[in-house]
């Protein structure tokens, strides 16, 4: 969306908080031998405190509040009580929601308690990749220009980036246009970032993959050639040329 009145800024501030604050509670709340569906039943009350509604239930019929994947799994992770979080876990959430008609998204990759499988390296190499791009959108960038810094910084880190996923413009519905904010060069989008515009800015980085696959569950992704991969984004509005993050309170950047 665009934003045009003071009112839309105030609400796409409102339903930022809420997915912030939840996706923050819920890794505050992670702990080794806790389900992810009690781990997800945690973030539906938070958001349900903001009278938030998960966005990707609303949107596709998800079966969960909010998207958590473990380990090889590269995100759209269905909380389930037969997963169960062990120390040194890679753990992925992702939190979206609709408020007042309002829509924001947010999520973060953390290794859960010890970095028992060297998971760290790859989180700070998405925590800083993701902190360079969004400090390089301006009003009048070209998109492709960001998707490009994206790969240079992971090729940088001796990582890989995940080429069928990417950010997307949101605002009144989960995905909007500027869609296919890709984490890589694409010389024949000539699109470039305006002036008042919602998007959602989001990292997809891998050891060894490129490509995510949707496995027979029809929701959860995994890399084409295995691996890890941490994902981390913020919702943002180019506001006054420059990036204002709206999700900045979930700490996913600290």
């Amino acid at each position: 969306m665009s934003i045009t009145k003071e009112s839309e800024l105030i609400g796409m501030k409102n339903v930022s908080e809420a997915v912030a604050v939840t996706l923050k509670g819920m890794r505050e709340y992670a702990k080794p031998g806790m389900s992810t569906k009690t781990l997800d039943d945690f973030g539906k009350k938070i958001l349900q405190g903001f009278g938030a509604k998960s966005a990707p239930y609303l949107t596709y019929g998800f079966p969960g509040w909010t998207c958590i994947s473990i380990n090889n799994e590269f995100c759209h992770g269905i909380p389930s009580e037969n997963k169960i979080l062990k120390e040194g876990d890679l753990i992925n959430i992702d939190v979206s929601a609709e408020l007042d008609g309002f829509w924001a998204d947010n999520g973060g990759s953390f290794v859960l308690g010890k970095d028992l499988y060297h998971h760290q390296p790859l989180i700070e190499a998405s925590q800083n990749i993701l902190r360079i791009a969004i400090n390089s959108i301006r009003s009048g960038v070209k998109i492709a220009d960001i998707g490009c810094l994206i790969e240079i910084e992971a090729k940088k880190r001796g990582c890989k980036v995940i080429k069928n996923l990417g950010g997307h413009g949101v605002g009144r519905s989960l995905h909007e246009q500027p869609d296919e904010l890709l984490n890589y060069k694409n010389r024949f989008d000539q699109r470039r970032f305006k002036n008042n515009s919602v998007v959602a800015i989001e990292t997809f980085i891998s050891t060894t993959s490129t490509y995510a696959i949707e496995r027979n569950d029809g929701w959860t992704m995994v890399g084409n050639r295995g691996g890890y991969m941490a994902q981390h984004e913020h919702t943002i509005v180019v506001y006054n040329g420059e990036p204002l993050v709206l999700t900045a309170m979930n700490g996913i950047l600290n």
